[in-house]
This record gives C-alpha cells, sequence and structure tokens, in this order.
C-alpha cells in the first residue's frame, strides 16, 4: 500500500495518472504526493517512466487519463500562470547554440517575463559558470551544459523545480556541489524540488521523500525516515560453503531468522545473535569464513526489493 499523504500539503500530486502511446502502457494509474518545501527523489531503472510522468508533470505531454495537480489546481493545456511558478529541465537541456550561456538566461527571463537585475549572472555564479559565461554554447562540454540548464532552471526562482536526471555528464566534484546547491535551495529559498535518478546514492544523501516506480507503475512512496526506521541490523558473513555454515547457524547455534543471499553470502537477522559465538561455532565446525560483520539496509537494499530486483517485501 503506497502511504497517503496530507492533501492539504501537496504542492504536486497525481491521480491515477496513465499514458498510452502507440497502444503501449508507458505508465499506469501513477499517484504521487509531494509536500511544499521538500526534496523528492523519484526512483526507477532507465526505462521504468520516470521522464513520462515529468514531461506529464511540466504539461509538455498530456495524461491519457487521470490528472494533475500543481499548487492545488488541475493542470490544463492553458496553465499558463501555474507553470510560471515552476523551473524545469527534462532529458537533455537544449539551447541556441549560436548564442553564449548568458545570453540564453537573459532570453529566458524575457519570455518568463522576469526582469530582476543581477539574477542571470548570480544564477551563473551558483553553476559554476561565470568564467565561461560569454562563451557560445556550442563551446561547452555536456557537463557544463547540463549545469546551464539547472541554471536556467533556477533563474527565475520557482517555487517547484522539476529536475530529470540532474547530474548527468557531471563528474563527482559536479554531483556534489549540485547536491550542496539543492539543499540550500530547499532550505533557505523554500524552494520544492522532484529529482529522478537510478543513482541511489545521489538520492539518498538528499532526499525527504522517495518514490519508486518501475515498469511504469508506483511500487512505493516513503520518506526516508520511514525507511531509517524499518532498515534492519544483521550480521552478513561470507563463507565458501554456505551450505554447511548454514547448517551450523541453524543446528548448533539454533538460529531461524537468516537466509543465503548469493552462493557465498549469509545474512542473520536474529536480534542476539553474536558475531564472535557464531565465528567461534562455525570455526570448530570446520567452516572457513571470509567476513563477518553487522551491517544495515541501505536504500540500495530497499529499492532493489520494492522493483524486485532483491527479495519481495
Amino acid at each position: 500500500m503506497l502511504a497517503i499523504k496530507d492533501q492539504s500539503e501537496n504542492i504536486v500530486q497525481t491521480n491515477q495518472l496513465t499514458k498510452i502511446i502507440g497502444g503501449r502502457e508507458l505508465v499506469k494509474e501513477v499517484n504521487i504526493h509531494i509536500k511544499r518545501g521538500e526534496i523528492y527523489g523519484f526512483l526507477g531503472p532507465n526505462g521504468a517512466g520516470k521522464t513520462t510522468v515529468m514531461k506529464m508533470l511540466t504539461n509538455l505531454w498530456k495524461p491519457t487519463c487521470g490528472t494533475v495537480e500543481l499548487f492545488g489546481e488541475t493542470l490544463t493545456p492553458e496553465s499558463y500562470e501555474v507553470l510560471k511558478r515552476m523551473g524545469s529541465i527534462i532529458e537533455f537541456p537544449c539551447f541556441y547554440e549560436h548564442m553564449s550561456g548568458r545570453d540564453n538566461l537573459q532570453l529566458h527571463c524575457e519570455y518568463m517575463g522576469y526582469y530582476v537585475p543581477g539574477s542571470v549572472d548570480q544564477a551563473l555564479e551558483m553553476l559554476g559558470l561565470m568564467e565561461a559565461k560569454d562563451q557560445q554554447v556550442k563551446r561547452y562540454s555536456l557537463g557544463m551544459k547540463q549545469r546551464l540548464g539547472i541554471a536556467r532552471a533556477i533563474l527565475c526562482r520557482p517555487e517547484l523545480l522539476v529536475l530529470d536526471e540532474p547530474t548527468n555528464g557531471l563528474d563527482p566534484a559536479g554531483m556534489k556541489q549540485l547536491r550542496e546547491l539543492f539543499r540550500t535551495l530547499c532550505t533557505e529559498y523554500g524552494i520544492t524540488i522532484i529529482i529522478s535518478s537510478h543513482m541511489l546514492s545521489e538520492v539518498e544523501s538528499i532526499a525527504d521523500t522517495i518514490g519508486v516506480i518501475n515498469h511504469g507503475k508506483m511500487m512505493r512512496e516513503v520518506s526516508m525516515q520511514e525507511i531509517a526506521e524499518m532498515n534492519t541490523a544483521y550480521i552478513e558473513l561470507a563463507a565458501k560453503d554456505t551450505k554447511k555454515a548454514a547448517y551450523v547457524l541453524s543446528d548448533k547455534l539454533e538460529l531461524k531468522n537468516f537466509r543465503v543471499v548469493d552462493g557465498h553470502t549469509i545474512r542473520i537477522y536474529d536480534s542476539g545473535a553474536d558475531t564472535g559465538a557464531i565465528s567461534k561455532t562455525l570455526a570448530l565446525n570446520e567452516v572457513a569464513i571470509q567476513f563477518i560483520g553487522r551491517k544495515t539496509e541501505s536504500l540500495e537494499d530497499y529499492f532493489l526489493k520494492v522493483t524486485g530486483e532483491g527479495d519481495t517485501l
């Protein structure tokens, strides 16, 4: 069951959102609930439907069925004022390649009707593009174009940012810079952000809530706090002979709650299990251990379970 949030707090909400193209159902009955002022991580494997949903959130595509609500209003083809309150980057950003980065941003201000002195340079500064502001965009690297796209998305100080795979083309330093920027935009400027990604570590470090989509269907919607609370601590051990190790755990130590993860790894979930006692008993029974230690399930473990790549929740 998906967690249902207080609808009065939602800045974004979709209701049974469905998109069919050429007889193919890209997404089916997707329900999303995003609170004002949070960072929402939209997770899913490549091809899961993340971009399709984001295109409908930004009115680039119209739903086959279902509705999108933004700021409490149902999105329609005439929702111009609502869309002015948003910034977005969907797939790869497009620019006028013969113009400079700065001129592209100034043009964006013109058609958005946004005239705040210094806003263009401030956005360029925030994304580390001031030195390249007068270069033609065709001379920008992929990472620079990605940062320019984000600069354009935040330029008019939107209330909502919709970012589709915003770290594409960035090196680790650039990713770290963006994580810090997104957190600043959320905490200091009150901007609500939805970020799609298949890079779990990036989302885990900044998101307040995650939604997991797979094969076009919404699988889970849960806060990171809830994930932290439900995460299970366990003992993981690696042994060459897991069959014999499992026998010793069950017969000699009378442990019941454990499972063999792969050909060489066992996870033990019994709360009273002790690594020292396990190591000693396995050694006495001539089971060679390659590793043993305590661990906690990560967002990646949770994601793999939800998408069916790991054990079913």
